[in-house]
């Protein structure tokens, strides 16, 4: 259960970063400016095609080795995870703008609305309703892939469970636990998505 309060808490954070960075990232992608455009798309590729088990022991090692600071695992964890996530997230919400009805932007910019101003109001709010199950789902494989962040030394739900199996010399009913525990965190977090999007579709049913 310590292991798994530890991968809980790392990934909320990670989550609620990579969420946030992604979505401005994605508005930065969307918005094609000269110069950045490429420079975003050229660091969203690099990072997905980037493990993220490669990606912690790079944010671990690497800083102290060029800055001198001496980075707690925790610390490099949360960063590791994202970053990666969010490189995914962007992807989801510059598809969502993409995707956004042109009819919708004509009529608010005849209005006189702003560019941010149509951003916040208008198109984020709807692109998050209707990109709620993508983004939920990167939700779910970041937490399926934190295990990676053991090889930094975080005694993560994994390793707890690992090291419980060397302890007794039965590996099996700590790891089938730890499969429990991934189950219902992934469950809950499906749920919550469903609960979501039944609350929306109702709240916007004709």
């Amino acid at each position: 259960m310590s292991g798994a309060a530890i991968t809980l808490g790392l990934c909320v954070l990670a989550i609620v970063t990579g969420f946030l960075l992604g979505g401005a990232l994605g508005v930065l992608r969307w918005l094609r400016l000269p110069g950045l455009d490429r420079v975003l798309a050229t660091y969203v590729s690099l990072v997905r095609a980037t493990p993220l088990l490669t990606l912690a022991l790079v944010v671990f090692f690497l800083v102290p080795a060029t800055t001198g600071y001496d980075m707690p695992a925790a610390f490099a964890a949360v960063i590791s995870m994202s970053v990666n996530t969010s490189a995914f997230n962007c992807e989801i919400w510059r598809a969502g703008l993409d995707d956004f009805p042109r009819g919708q932007i004509e009529a608010a910019r005849a209005a006189g609305m702003r560019r941010g101003l149509l951003l916040r109001r208008i198109m984020l709010p709807q692109v998050i309703r209707s990109h709620l199950a993508p983004l939920v789902n990167e939700m779910t494989v970041l937490i399926k892939n934190s295990p990676a962040i053991s090889v930094i030394g975080i005694v993560d739900l994994t390793r707890a469970a690992v090291r419980v199996g060397a302890d007794t010399y039965r590996p099996l009913p700590p790891l089938m636990g730890a499969l429990l525990i991934y189950l219902i965190i992934v469950f809950a977090l499906v749920r919550l998505q469903r609960r979501l999007d039944r609350q929306s579709a109702a709240r916007h049913a004709p």
